[in-house]
């Protein structure tokens, strides 16, 4: 997958760049290489998920 950027009118580079991080974030790029810098174990990812799903399964007070 490629995110690509065309410039408009009068928009400098730091705007674009602005716009491509945006895009970068909601696409869930940057959460995915974050969690893909080091290695994990498939003990630890199991556990983490078990933790996320306990906290979305308990009410919130």
């Amino acid at each position: 997958m490629a995110i690509r950027i065309k410039a408009r009118g009068g928009e400098s580079i730091e705007q674009m760049m602005r716009r491509f991080k945006k895009m970068c974030e909601k696409e869930g790029l940057t959460k995915d290489i974050k969690r893909k810098a080091f290695y994990e174990k498939p003990s630890e990812r199991k556990r983490r998920a078990q933790r996320k799903s306990v906290k979305r399964v308990e009410p919130v007070r």
